[in-house]
């Protein structure tokens, strides 16, 4: 961490025990392989911190989302393929369109391609907004400690995904046409409400500047509020301008082009995808592409081992 923090501010020369050669935070080696070899790391950190006072920030954040990867890979390994018990009900729906022993294979995979993807939004909820939070000098505040009460019942709270003294950010990737449900968004509409009502700034980023009727209402409820609405450019442009020097590199780095890069290589046409389970683990095939994971788990074992850090609901470190 220490040796890529000094590489992304140009540090590296004025650390003269630290091993230049420092691989990329993004790249196809296994991520538990991100170690180098040298001095202690505490004194080096030290050093760190005396040539760049934010860098304790940039550390916490970019350890926080190492860390998620790393779960993640655990989850990978880990989660099991289901029994027929638990997905056999479901080929009723094409039974009979393809061979019994086909469609069971479906079944399984088509479980376990749900499980993994649902594990990957709930990480990627529990690391996004803190990141965020704490690269912009804010804090994410929970429903039970927030000082947004909720105007239709004051005795609880609104989660804040970023405050920062009486400005109340709800920050997002992007708002779809579809609502999740008429008392989902309608919660949404209440927030900036809320925080007029409990002397604070309602104020909306969404980092995906596609407009849709669903992003102008809000952006009008927010507006009608005293609140304030930074979309697209003006959203990173404006996470920029909060972070300042060192910590808009890594909201850079880190969050703004590897989001830039997927989108700007969404395919035409999806390429072929191959899924492959042997006694090593399951190989993914995209295209031209292989992902190797190695496992131990038992087509059909349902082991309901929980072998990801017991951490789970842990923001940044030491926060």
């Amino acid at each position: 961490m220490i040796g890529r923090i000094a590489a992304d501010l140009g540090l590296t020369d004025q650390l003269p025990d630290l091993n230049a050669d420092v691989p990329e935070f993004f790249g196809s080696q296994n991520i538990k392989s991100l170690a180098l070899d040298g001095p202690e790391p505490l004194p080096l950190f030290e050093q760190l911190l005396s040539l760049s006072p934010d860098a304790d920030t940039y550390f916490a954040c970019l350890a926080s989302l190492h860390k998620a990867r790393l779960k993640y890979q655990v989850i990978l390994e880990t989660q099991p393929i289901p029994t027929l018990e638990q997905v056999g009900p479901r080929g009723l729906l094409q039974y009979g369109t393809i061979s019994p022993s086909s469609l069971t294979a479906l079944l399984f995979w088509r479980k376990w391609m749900f499980d993994i993807d649902n594990r990957a939004g709930q990480e990627t909820g529990y690391l996004f907004e803190p990141v965020i939070a704490h690269a912009l000098g804010g804090t994410p505040v929970p429903a039970r400690r927030s000082p947004v009460k909720r105007t239709r019942d004051s005795s609880k709270g609104r989660q804040i995904d970023c405050l920062i003294n009486q400005r109340a950010y709800e920050i997002k990737l992007r708002v779809t046409i579809a609502a999740s449900g008429q008392g989902r968004w309608g919660e949404e509409l209440d927030f900036p409400v809320d925080c007029r009502a409990s002397g604070y700034t309602p104020v909306l980023v969404v980092l995906d500047g596609t407009l849709n009727p669903k992003l102008t209402e809000l952006s009008r409820a927010f507006r009608d509020n005293g609140g304030e609405v930074f979309v697209g450019d003006a959203a990173w442009e404006h996470l920029d301008d909060i972070a300042g020097g060192t910590m808009s590199v890594f909201i850079d780095n880190y969050v703004r082009e590897p989001l830039d890069h997927l989108f700007d290589e969404l395919p035409k046409e999806l390429p072929q995808l191959v899924l492959e389970h042997t006694d090593q683990g399951i190989t993914i095939r995209v295209g031209e592409d292989e992902l190797a994971i190695h496992r131990d788990v038992v087509i059909g074992e349902g082991d309901d081992r929980d072998t990801t850090p017991n951490d789970l609901f842990d923001s940044l470190p030491g926060t």
